[in-house]
């Protein structure tokens, strides 16, 4: 027969294990089209110290400014969606911001960027003076210090990261400057 006390630090000490097991719960965002929502927030709460091995189990090195960026990803679709419509971050906090072109239709068509303006600037008004810069990929040179930042246009199946800083507390408009889409490819970068 087994001692008592045997078995209590024994019940003890599995609960501890299935404890510890359930502690580590990530949390995913679904894919594009798969929420019903038509605000998907990205919120600044926790740093991130990921180092990935590459294929051949080599570690790579991040850059010492990227090491507690915000990683946020945005989706773009064939249906002039953006995934997300508004990203919280706090001030000072580098921000790698991925903008994916989930659809498949050529970027000359349905081309995708997420350009962020500068706090006051007037978005209807840039992306008028955007549907004169074609050959700029509709970001007007001449307005370049309206800019936050900015991904290149990108067509089906592309994509393009942007490293920057979040700037002073306060909200920045968001939206993809080719013709047509910024109506409804919009949002807002909350920096607090």
């Amino acid at each position: 027969m087994m001692n008592p006390l045997v078995l209590i630090f024994s019940l003890i000490g599995l609960g501890v294990v299935v404890a510890c097991s359930n502690a580590t719960e990530t949390k995913k965002i679904p894919p594009s089209g798969a929420q019903k929502s038509t605000a998907n927030p990205v919120v600044d709460n926790a740093p991130t110290n990921e180092v990935k091995a590459a294929p051949e189990e080599q570690v790579v090195e991040v850059p010492a400014n990227l090491r507690n960026a915000l990683k946020v990803v945005v989706e773009a679709t064939d249906t002039m969606q953006f995934n997300v419509k508004e990203i919280r971050v706090t001030k000072g906090r580098m921000v790698s911001l991925t903008l994916k072109h989930v659809g498949t239709i050529g970027k000359a068509a349905m081309g995708h960027n997420l350009v962020i303006l500068k706090k006051g600037v007037d978005m209807a008004a840039f992306a008028q003076a955007a549907l004169g810069a074609k050959d700029e990929d509709y970001l007007p040179t001449q307005l370049a210090d309206s800019v936050l930042a900015a991904t290149k246009l990108l067509g089906g199946g592309e994509s393009d990261t942007i490293v920057f800083k979040a700037p002073a507390p306060g909200v920045y408009d968001f939206f993809c400057s080719f013709p047509g889409h910024y109506a409804v490819m919009k949002g807002q970068l909350i920096v607090e």
